[in-house]
C-alpha cells in the first residue's frame, strides 16, 4: 500500500459530507481539466459509487481526441469499510487499463481530527506495474488538492 497525506481545513464532518454524498463528490473528485457527475451511490457495505468523468479542458479534450479515447468515461467504486466520519474504504474497478484485464483497486481512507482540520490519510493498493500506481497516486493526490481549495474557498 501507498500512503498519500494531507490536512483539510475543515471538521472530518464535512469532509465526511463532501466524500459520501453526490454533490459533495461532483464538486472535487475529479483531477484537473475533467468534471465529475454521480451517476448513483448506495452508501453502505457492498454499495455502489458509480460516475462519470468528463473532460472540459480544452487541452485534456484535445489530448483524449488525439489518441481516440473517449472524452467521457464511466467509473465504478464498491465500499466495503464505512464509520462515518473517520473511515471510508472502496474498491475500484480498474478496467481501462489498455491491453490488460480489468481488476479491481483497494483504497482506505481515513479521516482524523487535526486542530481545527482533519487529517486525510489514504492508502492506496498498488496497480499492476509503477507506472499505473505513480498514474493513479499523482490522480489521487490532485483530488486531495481539489478537496482541499474547496474547503478554503468556504
Amino acid at each position: 500500500m501507498k500512503t498519500i497525506e494531507r490536512t483539510i481545513p475543515a471538521s472530518p464532518e464535512t469532509v465526511w459530507q463532501l466524500w459520501t454524498t453526490a454533490d459533495g463528490i461532483s464538486r472535487w473528485w475529479a483531477p484537473d481539466g475533467f468534471r465529475t457527475e454521480v451517476d448513483r451511490i448506495d452508501l453502505r457495505p457492498d454499495g455502489e459509487l458509480l460516475y462519470t468523468m468528463t473532460a472540459v479542458d480544452p487541452a485534456q479534450v484535445a489530448f483524449l481526441e488525439q489518441n481516440r479515447l473517449p472524452l467521457s468515461t464511466q467509473a465504478r467504486k464498491v465500499f466495503t469499510e464505512l464509520r462515518e466520519p473517520s473511515r471510508i474504504a472502496y474498491r475500484s474497478v480498474i478496467d481501462f487499463v489498455p491491453d490488460h484485464e480489468p481488476y479491481e483497486q483497494l483504497t482506505v481512507v481515513d479521516l482524523e481530527p487535526a486542530g481545527e482540520g482533519t487529517r486525510v490519510v489514504m492508502q492506496v493498493e498498488e496497480l499492476h506495474d509503477d507506472v499505473w500506481t505513480e498514474r493513479l497516486l499523482a490522480g489521487r493526490a490532485n483530488e486531495l488538492d481539489n478537496l482541499a481549495q474547496l474547503v478554503s474557498a468556504r
